[in-house]
């Protein structure tokens, strides 16, 4: 399911606000009548324009679960919901802290061998 809508995203689709669309993950009920769609979208970080991007997936839901129809063996095609994944960005994120905490101890350790030596 997550690869078929990666590729109706990509080929199929012709929005452009649904450039560099990315499905990050599906979750599917159960009784396969749901479908929760991760995604995330290169260069949106901020809720407003997820929103966007989610509403126009959303409006697409119905033509994108026709195609799935369409091409899959599924007896019954689950309904689509999108939602934006924010775990890129809070990855991202914390990668960033790491980072600055890494180099705040290399600066310590820097100055802790020059203290030392006096």
């Amino acid at each position: 399911m997550q690869q078929e809508l990666a590729r109706l995203l990509q080929f199929t689709l012709s929005d452009p606000r649904l450039k560099m669309v990315s499905v990050t993950g599906v979750d599917v009920s159960r009784d396969l009548s749901h479908a929760k769609v991760f995604f995330t979208q290169m260069g949106v970080d901020d809720a407003e324009a997820a929103a966007v991007t989610t509403s126009t997936l959303d409006r697409a839901s119905g033509f994108l679960r026709s195609e799935i129809a369409r091409t899959a063996t599924l007896r019954t095609v689950p309904k689509l919901r999108f939602c934006f994944d924010e775990s890129v960005g809070r990855g991202r994120d914390m990668e960033a802290l790491i980072r600055d905490v890494r180099a705040a101890d290399i600066e310590l350790g820097a100055d802790s061998d020059s203290t030392e030596e006096q």
